[in-house]
């Protein structure tokens, strides 16, 4: 990949109107970043929107700053990147990395938790991460305090990789720089976001989701109802991965959201054996699609204004399937995504999880 190609794709989704999923779909459209980047004032104007694409200065100091820190972009269609993870709907179209990636192409297991776990629950965790690892099974976590701590301190004498919600040079928790800066120097330190970025609220479910992407499975160890570890169990089950947990005392409430993912069917954990036998022949599922390079699609797919019309007047605030919009539009697939692909450029639409779409 040229170092222009590489600025242009970064440019793209640095773009505030290009998603993950949009940029996917302009990579398959237009085959490259540069000649998606050239369409995108044409794309945008079809929605009705203004185009504010990410200045080339921007992307250029983002290289460099990445660099300076001894980390590096990986793109999606790069062999560094993870299999598991560029399987999934949205996955990160680039992410920044320190250490070895090499870990990501072996069995992968994540790890997560309460902030304010138990002291047994932390000891489990620290457990089941050294089992594992002493298994050759990476371990995969969010280095949040708590669980997430526990088990990549549980994993360092073998494999582990933590997915940070920050810049790859911001350390949080901060009681967590040490750790952070070993697992950067000594095994794999993942980020999404650009350096300097602090850990906001929003950036959190995004790094969810790339834990349960690159994961095998999700073991979640003491968990509330409503917490970040079941939004990244509830992910891995979307993403067709196994869902585990372990089980706790119902008057405790760090274990209600524990129980209810096994009462709703996530497998039982009690001990490393389990994981593994939940998870079964981990070598074949290691065998996964060669990477493949974008290819510009085929001249002349084009949406009439009719079309605009009518899947434009089929959305509203309530999330709807984009198979529902192409059922009641009457429109082919292809066509539905270019109009919800305008749609999104120019800022009209919001995609959600499940590849469902809402107006805005």
């Amino acid at each position: 990949m040229t170092d222009a190609e590489r600025l242009a794709r970064l440019r793209l989704i640095r773009t505030p109107q290009v998603g993950p999923v949009s940029w996917h779909q302009l990579m398959m459209r237009f085959g490259s970043g540069e000649a998606a980047l050239a369409a995108l004032p044409d794309l945008v104007g079809r929605g009705g929107g203004k185009l504010r694409v990410a200045p080339a200065d921007v992307a250029t100091r983002e290289i460099e700053r990445v660099a300076g820190l001894g980390a590096r972009h990986i793109f999606s269609d790069e062999a560094d990147y993870s299999p598991l993870l560029r399987e999934v709907e949205g996955a990160p179209p680039v992410v920044i990395v320190r250490g070895d990636t090499a870990m990501l192409h072996r069995p992968c297991v994540a790890i997560v938790g309460a902030r304010n776990a138990s002291a047994i629950a932390c000891r489990f965790a620290r457990q089941m991460a050294a089992d594992l690892a002493a298994r050759d099974v990476t371990v995969v976590s969010g280095l949040a305090r708590g669980v997430d701590t526990a088990a990549h301190v549980g994993a360092l004498g073998g494999h582990t990789a933590a997915v940070i919600a920050s810049g790859i040079d911001i350390a949080f928790p901060p009681e967590n720089a040490q750790l952070q800066e070993k697992i950067a120097a000594d095994q794999l330190l993942i980020a999404e976001q650009p350096p300097g970025t602090e850990p906001l609220a929003r950036h959190f479910p995004s790094r969810n989701r790339i834990i349960a992407g690159l994961a095998h499975g999700t073991l979640v160890i003491e968990a509330a109802p409503k917490s970040g570890s079941l939004i990244t169990a509830r992910r891995a089950g979307d993403y067709g991965r196994e869902v585990m947990a372990v089980p706790g005392s119902p008057l405790d409430p760090r274990a209600q959201g524990c129980n209810l993912l096994i009462r709703e069917g996530a497998t039982l954990i009690q001990t490393v054996d389990d994981v593994l036998e939940a998870l079964g022949p981990i070598d074949a599922r290691m065998v996964r699609e060669p990477v493949r390079p974008y290819a510009a699609a085929p001249a002349g797919l084009e949406a009439g204004e009719g079309e605009r019309h009518r899947v434009a007047e089929l959305l509203g605030p309530t999330p709807v399937a984009i198979d529902e919009l192409v059922r009641q539009s009457g429109c082919d697939a292809a066509t539905v995504q270019l109009v919800l692909l305008e749609l999104e450029l120019a800022g009209r639409v919001e995609r959600h999880a499940g590849a469902r779409i809402s107006r805005l």
